[in-house]
């Protein structure tokens, strides 16, 4: 009996263990798809990241690159001598423009209330209280005014001689430099035109030893004729714009200057018939 009981429960072992097996790999399937469900709907949820516009900072690095390297083998290709110079002829000239520009508008003061205040002090305090005025005041205008009322006691005629003689001082100095100016200005297309000709040279100097008259052999030289010709003019251009500028400026101060002395004569005669 014993072993009809063993026998029984082989076989049934035997038929039931595929079942078993069956439903076991259909569970792992259904986890397994499961798992892949929510990983799929976390990947959904999760915003995508932009990625960083690298290409546009990389075209304008190479441009900002290509603008550099290109400028430099311009100037190589003029001739490192004559750009050099041509160069120190820009340099030199805008300093002195920039200079000047600053000084002039300094120089540019208010000559109707200068006159008003010395006006005032004239009647209120007499010679002195204005000369104090116009040591108060910065200007060419003031101190041409100090000067012809430091020189009110010797009378009217010399008052106008020393505001005529220091008017010139301060036209002098208002003049200053610029002569260099101009000579920058003439001299950065003479030293173009140089290079021109050198080009010229090395260019029918190359023809002849090569006893060819070939493109490729006369375009070295022309090139570099036309950069250092361009260069000069270029130079001229620029600095020909501040001189004008600087030349209108003088101008514009220097016959400010001249009516306000005459305004200061008048208020002397004025004053000295009180």
């Amino acid at each position: 009996m014993k072993k009809v009981s063993l026998l029984f429960g082989l076989f049934a072992c035997l038929v039931l263990n595929p079942f078993y097996a069956q439903d076991a790999d259909v569970a792992t399937t259904d986890d397994q798809a499961e798992q892949v469900d929510a990983a799929a709907q976390e990947a959904a949820v999760e915003p995508a990241v932009e990625p960083e516009p690298i290409e546009e900072l990389t075209e304008e690095t190479e441009e900002s690159r290509g603008f550099h390297q290109t400028m430099k083998k311009t100037f190589i290709d003029g001739g490192p001598l004559f750009m050099a110079i041509v160069l120190i002829c820009f340099i030199l000239g805008l300093a002195l423009s920039i200079e000047r520009i600053i000084y002039l508008t300094m120089a540019s003061t208010n000559n109707k209330k200068l006159l008003d205040n010395v006006e005032s002090a004239l009647q209120n305090g007499g010679v002195d209280a204005a000369k104090e005025v116009c040591r108060n005041t910065a200007g060419p205008v003031a101190s041409i005014f100090y000067q012809g009322l430091d020189r009110h006691s010797e009378g009217l005629d010399m008052v106008e001689k020393s505001v005529t003689a220091y008017g010139n001082v301060e036209a002098g100095r208002l003049e200053r430099g610029v002569s260099w100016i101009s000579l920058f200005i003439a001299l950065a297309p003479m030293l173009g035109f140089m290079g021109t000709v050198i080009g010229m040279i090395g260019a029918f100097d190359a023809i002849a030893e090569a006893n060819n008259i070939s493109p490729a052999i006369v375009a070295g030289g022309i090139k570099v004729a036309l950069i250092t010709t361009v260069a000069g003019l270029v130079v001229a251009i620029f600095l020909q714009i501040f001189y004008n500028f600087i030349v209108a400026k003088i101008d514009s101060i220097l016959n400010d200057m001249e009516d306000a002395s005459v305004s200061l004569v008048d208020l002397l005669i004025a004053h000295g018939k009180k």
